[in-house]
C-alpha cells in the first residue's frame, strides 16, 4: 500500500525550465492539474506529498504552501539519505523524478517493491527504470497522471 508519493520538482512538477532575469531566478510553472492531484486526490487517498528537491527556490515554498504540501525539503543533494529519514519502509512510497539524480531514491524504491513513475521527457536511465512514465512531459500534468494511475491501481 503506497502512503507516501515522493516528487522532485525541475522536471518534474515544472517544465525544468527556470526563467532568469539580471538579479537571478525569476519565474516557474507549475501545472493546475498537478497541484489538483496533490492537494484533492492524494488526501482522498490517505497519502502525504513529500517534496525533496536540490534545489531551493521561494516560489516553491509559495506553491507547496498553497497546496498545503507540509514535507518540503530544499536543497537536498542525498534525497536518499533525507528519504531514510522521513520513511521506514520504502515499499510505501511511490517516487516521480526526471532525472539521474532522482534515481538515487528510485531504484531502492523499486527494489522495495513500491512504485516509481517519471513525465515522458525524462532522462534516458530514469525512464528505463520506472513502473509507470506518463505520456506528458515535466510540468504538463505529468504528475497529475501518476497520481490517477496511483489512485486507479492502489
Amino acid at each position: 500500500m503506497i502512503r507516501y508519493l515522493i516528487m522532485d520538482v525541475d522536471g518534474t512538477l515544472t517544465d525544468g525550465k527556470i526563467y532568469m532575469g539580471a538579479s537571478g531566478e525569476v519565474m516557474k510553472a507549475f501545472d493546475i492539474k498537478d497541484g489538483c492531484g496533490i492537494k484533492d486526490i492524494l488526501s482522498r487517498c490517505y497519502i502525504t506529498p513529500i517534496i525533496i528537491t536540490a534545489r531551493e527556490s521561494k516560489i516553491l515554498t509559495n506553491r507547496c504552501e498553497e497546496l498545503g504540501i507540509k514535507h518540503v525539503y530544499q536543497g537536498i543533494r542525498n534525497k536518499l539519505e533525507k528519504l531514510h529519514s522521513l520513511v521506514d519502509d520504502l515499499s510505501e512510497c511511490a517516487y516521480i523524478g526526471d532525472d539521474i539524480l532522482d534515481l538515487q531514491c528510485m531504484e531502492p524504491i523499486k527494489e522495495a517493491r513500491g512504485i516509481v513513475g517519471c513525465p515522458a521527457d525524462a532522462a534516458k536511465k530514469v525512464l528505463k527504470i520506472a513502473d509507470f512514465i506518463s505520456k506528458k512531459d515535466g510540468g504538463n500534468g505529468a504528475v497529475r497522471e501518476f497520481i490517477e494511475w496511483l489512485e486507479i491501481n492502489k
